[in-house]
């Protein structure tokens, strides 16, 4: 097991062969935890010993990654950071250093999964969940956000987070597939649906294609599955597309947010529930059930056997986790926060180029 304490407040543990599969596969991960306003990548520095590199935005949710950019949501703006070292080059002993590079203010619209995409093969933006008026949405030059889709069963877009939209799969570019924690059409109608009222939505047809799931999160779309995790009940699982039913694959041991995917594994967040929040879900009889504490951190699943290959533990004042993502490429990650003011000004004298 490896061990990183980070001073009294949290520290970081793994499995024992949890650094080995990173350095194998030749990957790192980030994650969210917008509880504690941290946002975190994990790799492995040149000793070959486990890497938490963590760094502060205000209540950092949905996440987006491409080769060398990361899209982030936070409390009332949408970042984007991107990745300021050259292929086989290294800035501070980091093989990718992620620097904030532009920011678009949205206001408190509770963003929850954000992705980059489009319709009828027109270039992709930015589309994000607007939880807050049951929406999905896109940036805008002068408002908040400017609207693009809403369910069926919300009659008007009004401030006031009725059915808890949360999750948006992306296929082949396009949004695709939502998630909400109940078919509500009033103010936070969702929360009395929250044990077996959440829904699958296509986002195309506006047909809800899945019924009966307890807090479903994070769909995504992979080996021509669509996954998802059905939070309340502690499972990942995918949807029979046909025939609209869940089809669990593992017990994950903790209520889960945020799913990503890499070769034949799912790596997948989980969180401590919250009392008032999570009180009263199928999470807590099936926890007591086997005589287990919910888990704060990720697991790594083999999606060939179910199997959970390798974990990472977060214990400490850190207790909930919301998106994750895997870095192809990347072994040891870092990120230049906006609270370094030093680091910006050497990386903005660093980054200039003059040609003459």
């Amino acid at each position: 097991m490896s061990l990183i304490k980070t001073g009294s407040s949290f520290e970081v543990l793994s499995s024992q062969q949890f650094i080995q599969w990173l350095n194998l596969e030749k990957i790192s991960l980030a994650f969210t935890t917008y509880q504690s306003n941290r946002l975190f990548f994990i790799g492995t520095k040149p000793d070959g010993s486990l890497s938490a590199t963590m760094r502060t935005f205000e209540r950092p949710m949905g996440l987006y990654t491409t080769a060398d950019t990361l899209t982030l949501a936070t409390r009332y703006q949408v970042w984007q950071l991107e990745n300021m070292v050259e292929k086989g080059q290294a800035f501070q002993e980091r093989d990718k250093m992620y620097v904030p590079r532009r920011s678009w203010l949205t206001g408190q619209l509770d963003v929850h999964d954000i992705a980059i995409g489009g319709w009828d093969n027109k270039d992709g933006k930015i589309i994000f969940v607007n939880s807050l008026f049951s929406c999905l949405a896109t940036l805008s030059d002068r408002y908040s956000f400017a609207p693009l889709w809403k369910p069926p069963f919300i009659s008007k877009l009004a401030p006031e987070d009725r059915c808890h939209l949360n999750g948006l799969a992306i296929v082949k570019g396009e949004p695709s597939y939502v998630t909400a924690c109940g078919e509500s059409d009033v103010v936070d109608g969702w929360r009395d649906k929250r044990r077996d009222g959440g829904c699958v939505i296509h986002v195309a047809s506006k047909e809800i294609i899945a019924r009966g799931l307890s807090m479903p999160h994070s769909p995504r779309f992979y080996q021509n599955k669509l996954w998802l995790l059905n939070s309340g009940m502690g499972e990942l699982g995918y949807l029979d597309l046909k025939g609209g039913e869940f089809q669990p694959v593992v017990f994950c041991g903790g209520y889960l947010r945020g799913l990503a995917f890499w070769k034949d594994y799912a790596v997948v967040g989980l969180s401590k529930p919250r009392e008032q929040t999570f009180s009263g879900l199928a999470l807590e009889e099936r926890l007591t059930q086997k005589g287990a504490e919910a888990f704060c951190g990720l697991q790594i699943i083999n999606l060939q056997t179910g199997d959970i290959v390798h974990w990472l533990r977060i214990e400490g004042i850190i207790a909930e986790l919301y998106d994750v993502a895997v870095l192809p490429g990347v072994q040891y990650p870092g990120c230049i926060g906006l609270q370094q003011p030093d680091e910006l000004r050497r990386v903005a004298t660093r980054d200039l180029r003059l040609e003459v």
